[in-house]
């Protein structure tokens, strides 16, 4: 007896993406966990999925990957777009530390900040605010590089006024030879950035959905919700907006290369992630599981070994 077995006529139907194959995806969360790294057809030859033994391995090793990005850029002479997310945040403790240590400014670096919390119409939280993504952008990564920040006309955040720009501005970057660089984290129901699987259904062919650059005031997921109610937000569900602005496929799939992490889990045995890390791995992609397209792009996706399971049900 399980989920789908007692999924008839339970609160259930009509909450979980209709796209989802559950059969599908719970055979995929039923494989060992030695079988998390083993390569599909579908990934780019040059993606690399890297296991962490503890958050401070994840942390420094994904600050690290930030930093030399930023570092082999600078020496190259070349501009560098960062797509940045909000979430996982120690990392960025990291990429400042490396970066001061090796004295390597961003002069050369233009930050965009790939969502942010809004209302119906796009309208966003004030940057005053402790909930706001470029609050805590400012307090995690260009605050604390202190004198060699990225300039605060290259930084870009997700609102109502700007989010539409990206693109152009991107575009305008790459031409004059700029590297583009999603980082990532994956959501509870396998959306990168706020771009949600229901979604999909909007679209009639897969060439359709990937050309979409943006939208505001996206309508999040209720376990999008829930998870940033227990992530970021200390349990008080009524604090997280519904929508969010976000960047789309057009946007994140466009990088030359990507850094990703799976860092979900909480203490004694609990964990959010390990289901979206593999279905992130192992389902072929499509829209209806937006990070299933990730590992077909070059970069590193990060994860935290406990993730990789074995995906049972342990009583806590």
């Amino acid at each position: 007896m399980n989920l789908i077995t007692t999924f008839a006529g339970s609160m259930m139907e009509g909450f979980l993406p209709a796209g989802w194959d559950l059969a599908k995806i719970d055979r995929l969360a039923d494989a060992p966990p030695e079988t998390l790294t083993k390569r599909e057809t579908w990934w780019h030859p040059q993606f690399e999925p890297v296991g962490c033994e503890s958050y401070e391995d994840f942390d420094t090793y994904m600050g690290h990957e930030i930093a030399r990005e930023i570092q082999l850029t600078r020496q190259a002479g070349r501009p560098l777009a960062l797509i940045l997310p909000v979430g996982p945040m120690g990392m960025y403790r990291w990429t400042v530390y490396f970066l001061k240590e090796w004295g390597v400014t961003c002069e050369h670096v233009h930050g965009f900040n790939m969502d942010e919390w809004s209302d119906a119409q796009g309208n966003t939280l004030p940057p005053e605010n402790s909930g706001a993504f470029q609050y805590a952008m400012q307090e995690a990564l260009y605050g604390p590089l202190g004198a060699g920040t990225v300039p605060a006309k290259q930084r870009h955040f997700a609102l109502r006024s700007e989010l539409p720009t990206y693109a152009a501005q991107i575009g305008d970057l790459k031409k004059k030879g700029a590297k583009l660089v999603t980082v990532f984290g994956i959501g509870r129901v396998c959306h990168i950035a706020f771009w949600e699987p229901h979604f999909a259904a909007e679209f009639r062919s897969e060439s359709d959905w990937k050309a979409q650059t943006h939208r505001l005031g996206a309508r999040l997921h209720p376990l999008t919700i829930e998870q940033n109610a227990l992530t970021s937000f200390r349990s008080r569900t009524t604090l997280v907006p519904a929508f969010a602005n976000t960047i789309g496929p057009a946007l994140f799939l466009a990088a030359d290369r990507i850094i990703g992490g799976a860092d979900g889990a909480f203490n004694r045995g609990m964990q959010w992630q390990g289901l979206s890390l593999r279905m992130t791995l192992h389902h072929e992609p499509t829209p209806w599981i937006p990070s299933s397209y990730m590992p077909t792009l070059a970069g590193r996706l990060f994860y935290l070994k406990e993730l990789a399971g074995p995906l049972m049900a342990e009583c806590h």
